[in-house]
């Protein structure tokens, strides 16, 4: 049952006060947190709407109040906590989700960069010089291209003959890397 009375006292350091009940009851005590919904605090003077519950000694209390004219508050309390929420279910995402399958990704991209994806065709070994036999012996496509990752001249020409994308010769005259290796 809702009720209606006026604030009689407020004590604003300890939160509470008594309602003035225009049915002819005692004072009813009341607690700032049953007015927890309100934009303001309450003032001696206000019209207050309540619900009374009796406690376990008999007393009765105001609960479920509010101030007459006063609108509720935002409740700022529920805004953080679906915030709070979502934020959590983002990262959650993030971190089991994207970086690992990023992770994956980057592995078999990498992978497939760095595996030969051209392999020398194989030749007849009555035209093959035994240049090109030590070659093929001690080099092999790796996804190398530059200068700056080979090691000699000799493995620069093996890369620049036999594999595919190489970024070595930049004059297109056939000899690679000649300010590195080959000069």
């Amino acid at each position: 049952m809702l009720y209606k009375g006026q604030l009689k006292r407020w004590n604003e350091d300890k939160g509470f006060g008594f309602i003035n009940s225009k049915t002819g009851m005692p004072d009813v005590f009341i607690h700032i947190s049953a007015l927890k919904e309100m934009s303001r605090r309450p003032v001696v003077g206000d019209i207050i709407y309540y619900e009374i519950h009796t406690d376990n000694e008999g007393k009765n209390r105001a609960v479920n109040a509010r101030i007459e004219g006063i609108s509720l508050a935002k409740s700022k309390i529920r805004r953080k906590t679906a915030k709070n929420k979502s934020n959590w279910f983002v990262w959650f995402l993030i971190c089991f989700l994207i970086i690992p399958i990023g992770l994956v990704l980057y592995k078999i991209i990498n992978k497939e960069a760095n595996s030969p994806s051209y392999t020398s065709p194989s030749r007849n070994s009555t035209h093959s010089t035994s240049k090109e036999k030590e070659y093929n012996e001690n080099y092999s496509c790796d996804g190398r291209v530059w200068c700056s990752e080979m090691t000699s001249c000799d493995e620069a020409t093996y890369f620049i003959q036999n594999c595919p994308g190489t970024k070595m010769d930049g004059n297109g005259d056939g000899t690679p890397c000649e300010s590195q290796w080959c000069n």
